[in-house]
Formats: structure tokens, C-alpha cells, sequence
């Protein structure tokens, strides 16, 4: 077990590191220290050791724990939602409409992991496990979440990444939580002075439309921060935005390309990966940064999630 530290965003939320796919710096989970402990995002079920060792270290249990918020069911956000659910009591799990029945049953989703990934599947995802109807509460566009005497969350249906997507708008700190709609934040690159973001784009909901409808909505909040599913918060909200917007718009003209030749998303993956490169090389990044290992996980996901989407349109 590796062993990191939480990393203390301010005085009321945390950031513990879930060694998503057992690389740090991928995904993790928001503690926010209110009257009643939130968490927001789990990971699979492997990073629900890395929750209970960050909650100790923060000197909190997880009997404490009042609220479990995912922002949408992919497994990497929700897989361990039911695990976690089982160590924590007192805890009630906030979802989307559109999600709540999949971590209940999880049949599908798994399912459709398991298509990705194949043999590696076990080790990133076990155990999945059903989360209890009776401890589900789902949230829709404009609810509210009480969670501190001077505290209360917003939820906002952000489409795009996935239909099953709501973000959550903390105003103590004006901040948004953004689960996978507004990208993906690589905080390895901090180190070398680079701010990248990146659209994800997996299968099987991404709508570029949805997904720059949302961006939009975010960008005219005027928020001070926003808090990536991946990975950690920038206080640079409007470049963030603006550098993913940009990015999707390069993915989608790609990605139209390739598949007009007749091309799959191998090939997508590869022209997308062949522009980043060109990108961070100017910014001084070496081809051989460690960073890549999980762009090119992301890119080649995020192909996938394209060549369904031109599919479906062009049939």
C-alpha cells in the first residue's frame, strides 16, 4: 500500500489520493469537513483502503462520514461505492436520477468495464458491490444538499461526458466540483510549470455538444475553483475551461477525419496523441515525461468514446 498523505486544499476540504489503476495522481476523493463529513467521489473499490487511511490521517473515521456524493457511475468514480457504503454506517449515497439504479444493480456497468479491460479488470475493480436501494438518495438539476449550518451544496445536470452526470457547486468555497465534464487535469505537469487539460470523451454518453453546453455553464458561474475527478483543484478556473474547450474541439475534428476514412479509433488515438506531443514539446515537455502514462490511457478511452459517437450519428 502506498502511502501519501491528504493534501489540505484549505481548511474544510481535502484531496486523498486513490491510486486509481495503482497510479498516483489519478483520481481521487474531496473531504469536505463540515457538521456532516462529505465525500465526494470514491474510485473503484482498491481506493477505499487509501479513504479509510486519508480519513485517520485527517484524524476522522469512517463512522463519521455522513455523505457519499459521486459525480456519475463510471466505475473509477462510483465502482466502490457500495464497498465504502459498507464501512460507513452512517452514510447515505447522493447520485444522478439517471444513475442510481446502476450502482444498485451494477450488472451493466460492470459489463461494460469489463469490455475495456478486459483481464486487468479484476485487479482495477474488485469487489463491486451493490449499493443497499435504502441508502440512496438521487439528486436532480437545482436540489440542494444541507451539509453545514452555512453550507449548502447545488447540483447541476452537467451532460456530456455522460447522461448520468451532475457536477455540485460548493459556495463556501465558490467552487464546482466537475467530476470528468470539464476534463482532466494532470497534475504531474505542475512540477514542470505546465498547466494541461484535456477533454475525456468515453464511451458510451459523450455528446461534444452536451459537453460545450456544460463548459459554457461553468465558465459564466464565474467560480474560483474547480475540483477535477481527475486530479486535484485549480484555482486558474478560466484556462482550465478555455484549454479544454479547445481541446474538445480538436479531438471531434480529428476524430470526423479518421472516421470518414474509414479509419478506427487506433488511429484516432494515435493523431490526438501525435498533437499533445507537439504541444507539450513547445512547453518543454520530454516525449518520455511520466505524465504519459496516463494521457495515453485517457486518449485511448476517449477514442473509443468517439468512434461510438460518430457511429451512431452517421448511421
Amino acid at each position: 500500500m502506498k502511502e501519501k498523505q491528504p493534501i489540505q486544499l484549505d481548511e474544510r476540504i481535502s484531496l486523498i489520493d486513490g491510486f486509481d489503476m495503482d497510479i498516483p495522481s489519478r483520481t481521487g476523493t474531496y473531504v469536505i469537513q463540515e457538521e456532516e463529513l462529505t465525500l465526494i467521489e470514491v474510485g473503484p473499490s482498491p481506493s477505499v483502503k487509501y479513504i479509510k487511511r486519508g480519513l485517520e490521517s485527517l484524524s476522522r473515521s469512517l463512522a463519521e462520514v455522513r455523505y457519499i456524493i459521486v459525480t456519475h457511475v463510471h466505475l473509477d468514480h462510483a465502482g466502490g461505492a457500495g464497498f465504502l457504503l459498507q464501512q460507513c454506517p452512517n452514510a447515505t449515497l447522493i447520485v444522478h436520477p439517471r444513475g442510481g439504479r446502476h450502482l444498485i444493480d451494477p450488472t451493466k456497468l460492470a459489463a461494460g468495464a469489463r469490455a475495456i479491460y478486459g483481464e486487468s479488470f479484476s485487479e482495477i475493480y474488485d469487489p463491486i458491490v451493490p449499493v443497499p436501494a435504502d441508502r440512496v438518495v438521487e439528486k436532480s438539476e437545482g436540489d440542494t444538499l444541507d451539509i453545514g449550518p452555512n453550507c449548502t451544496l447545488e447540483f447541476w445536470d452537467t451532460p456530456g461526458h455522460a447522461k448520468h452526470h451532475f457536477s455540485i457547486f460548493d459556495p463556501v468555497s465558490n467552487g464546482m466540483f466537475t467530476g470528468d465534464t470539464a476534463g482532466v487535469r494532470y497534475e504531474l505537469l505542475l512540477q514542470d510549470g505546465v498547466e494541461l487539460y484535456l477533454p475525456t470523451t468515453s464511451p458510451n454518453h459523450f455528446n461534444p455538444n452536451d459537453m460545450h453546453a456544460s463548459i459554457n455553464r461553468f465558465a459564466e458561474k464565474d467560480v474560483d475553483r474547480i475540483y477535477f475527478g481527475h486530479f486535484g483543484m485549480t484555482e486558474n478556473p478560466k484556462e482550465a475551461l478555455k484549454q479544454v474547450a479547445q481541446w474538445l474541439d480538436i479531438y471531434v475534428e480529428i476524430a470526423e477525419e479518421v472516421v470518414d476514412e474509414g479509419g478506427d479509433y487506433n488511429e484516432i488515438a494515435r493523431r490526438i496523441m501525435k498533437r499533445v506531443k507537439e504541444h507539450l514539446r513547445g512547453l518543454g515537455i520530454q516525449d518520455d515525461h511520466e505524465v504519459y502514462i496516463i494521457i495515453n490511457l485517457d486518449v485511448q478511452i476517449s477514442a473509443l468514446g468517439m468512434i461510438d459517437y460518430f457511429q451512431k450519428i452517421k448511421q
